[in-house]
């Protein structure tokens, strides 16, 4: 895929009953109009109009590079 990377979401939330943390998680096609993100990035990416069927966030900066 050219120009778009899929990102994880994770969100962490107690359950009502249990009081358990229960972890989870989304994955997000994101368009990277540069292709600079990389395997590992931490990244901010922000919604937008839909771009094509499963694309609607693009890439707003990378917080921090991968090592």
């Amino acid at each position: 895929m050219n120009k778009t990377v899929v990102i994880l979401v994770e969100t962490r939330k107690t359950h009502p009953k249990f009081k358990k943390i229960v972890r989870r998680s989304v994955r997000l096609k994101v368009h990277d109009e540069k292709n600079e993100c990389a395997v590992g990035d931490k990244i901010l990416a922000i919604e937008t109009r839909p771009l094509s069927k499963e694309k609607r966030h693009r890439l707003y900066k990378i917080i921090e590079k991968a090592k």
